[in-house]
């Protein structure tokens, strides 16, 4: 028999989360170290943990947090910001938007493939803020154009920034990552085809307009939902939404190449956008596309020397010395971060930016993200807390208890519910993943496919969450627009969340 009053004062941190961003619109920072203290509080005083204990619970949440998750994010960003200033991301961009005429093809490159992509290298807001900007560019209207870009970016927000997200989920759930990626594609699947048609539709307003593109959008996300699977499966977790972004781009290029639009859509207002793709020289292309290309060529790289992945280039240590508490590894040398560092010191040099310049890059990346990682620092050390003193598992205990055979109903409804607090994938497997693992085993169901749930929910939160709503505002320069934002965003998070909640119930593999 559970403590009815403990199991609810476990909750307290993770509704005051709920209330300060989502209803009180307080700082995240300030929001996430009150999180940490009623935590804290609510260990030592309930749970009976030692001060000392929560002490180092709140030193390896930061540590951790520091080298798995902030270390790529900081690389992956300053890689973008490299190819913003040597202006490769304009060639990038030219050669995306000059492939089709047709409104809605436009829409699916740069949005859905594009966006994808940037999700997948680069994440922190990318996926949003510099889709948007190109489509309005392009002619779309601002709003339209924020609305399509957030909506798009959700099914590759799974494996965002080389798999940072399924692979804390797998270390905060203590699964096997390739498992509960396998789970998680099967779960994504049906919606990243269906994903495509839905932005179709967002573009035109009208389901008759998805006629004459219903099979290329189609197939363009069906080689999303088998490029990111098949890669998950037999390559590795960091290359899955790459691989699936750039099949889905393939797709819509070969298809409007060897069968063009036959009716191409237009806006009643219409702008000749200028991208004659033939000013563009392959070397051109390469060096512009060169910090993905290395990427892709250092991760094949790393698995095909698994020797990497050991020792001398794991480091190790212990910090929390309580009740379940082991040591966490990190490998410097196949980190994503140190990956798309050395990336970014190539490109740098290939690109031609001088290295005073690349000093003031760095500087600035790190300017940009700090106040995110104080948030991801926080959120990471909430968890700490939580899951060592026994405020999870007794979390869990509630919710089987309430929920019983009708929990795989939520697990997905749980997931989003962290992104739109803390406006993170990642962050919301960390506060959830081992929560969804600890009540799919007192209700004797398949702990990979509820801990998947998350994962995959999770990303239908991504584009309600404040957070996306004002890096899309300040993207088309109209934060007015919020508001509508959140009322366009809303009815398909919610349409999104139950139906992947029914598949998770009504679907076992």
């Amino acid at each position: 028999m559970i403590n009815i009053i403990l199991a609810l004062l476990a909750f307290v941190p993770m509704v005051w989360l709920l209330l300060s961003l989502g209803v009180l619109k307080i700082a995240s920072q300030k929001a996430c170290f009150i999180a940490v203290v009623l935590a804290s509080v609510i260990a030592y005083t309930g749970y009976h943990m030692s001060i000392k204990h929560v002490g180092q619970s709140i030193i390896e949440g930061g540590v951790y947090s520091l080298l798995s998750i902030c270390w790529v994010i900081l690389a992956a960003l300053l890689v973008y910001n490299i190819t913003l200033k040597t202006g490769a991301l304009d060639i990038i961009q030219k050669m995306l938007y000059s492939i089709s005429p047709d409104r809605r093809i436009q829409a699916l490159i740069i949005a859905f493939a594009f966006g994808g992509f940037l999700e997948a290298v680069a994440g922190f807001g990318t996926a949003v803020a510099i889709p948007s900007g190109i489509l309005i560019a392009m002619g779309f209207a601002p709003l339209k154009a924020a609305v399509v870009c957030l909506v798009a970016n959700t099914v590759p927000v799974a494996f965002g920034v080389l798999g940072v997200p399924i692979q804390t989920l797998a270390q905060v759930s203590e699964l096997e990552v390739g498992k509960l990626a396998y789970n998680v594609c099967i779960q994504l699947f049906l919606f990243a085809v269906i994903l495509p048609l839905l932005l179709v539709y967002i573009v035109t307003d009208k389901i008759t307009k998805i006629n004459g593109v219903f099979t290329v959008s189609s197939l363009s996300g069906l080689a999303f939902a088998i490029g990111q699977t098949v890669t998950a499966m037999y390559i590795g977790v960091e290359l899955a939404a790459i691989a699936g972004s750039l099949s889905a781009l393939l797709v819509l290029i070969a298809w409007c190449k060897v069968f063009p639009i036959k009716t191409i859509y237009k806006f009643e207002e219409d702008s000749k956008v200028d991208a004659d793709i033939n000013r563009i020289s392959g070397k051109e292309a390469i060096v512009a596309w060169l910090p993905y290309l290395l990427v892709l060529l250092f991760i094949i790289l790393i698995q095909a020397f698994p020797i990497v992945k050991k020792d001398p280039f794991i480091w190790s240590y212990q910090f929390y010395y309580g009740e379940n508490g082991k040591e966490i590894h990190f490998n410097w040398l196949t980190s994503g971060g140190t990956v798309l560092f050395f990336s970014s010191i190539i490109t740098a040099y290939v690109q031609g930016m001088r290295r005073k310049e690349f000093f003031v890059t760095c500087k600035e990346t790190l300017q940009q993200v700090k106040n995110s990682f104080i948030t991801i620092v926080l959120v990471v050390s909430l968890a700490k807390i939580m899951t060592y003193s026994g405020m999870v598992e007794a979390s869990a205990s509630f919710i089987a208890m309430t929920s019983g055979k009708f929990f795989p109903l939520i697990s997905p409804f749980i997931g989003a519910i962290g992104t739109f607090i803390t406006g993170s994938d990642t962050s919301s497997n960390i506060l959830f993943g081992d929560l969804q693992r600890q009540t799919a085993i007192k209700l004797n169901l398949d702990q990979y496919w509820i801990v998947a749930g998350n994962g995959s929910g999770a990303t239908a939160g991504k584009m309600i969450s404040p957070q996306s709503i004002s890096i899309a505002a300040s993207s088309i320069e109209h934060k007015a627009k919020e508001n509508e934002m959140m009322k366009y965003g809303l009815k398909y998070c919610v349409l999104y969340v139950i139906a992947m909640g029914l598949f998770v119930f009504l679907v076992r593999i």
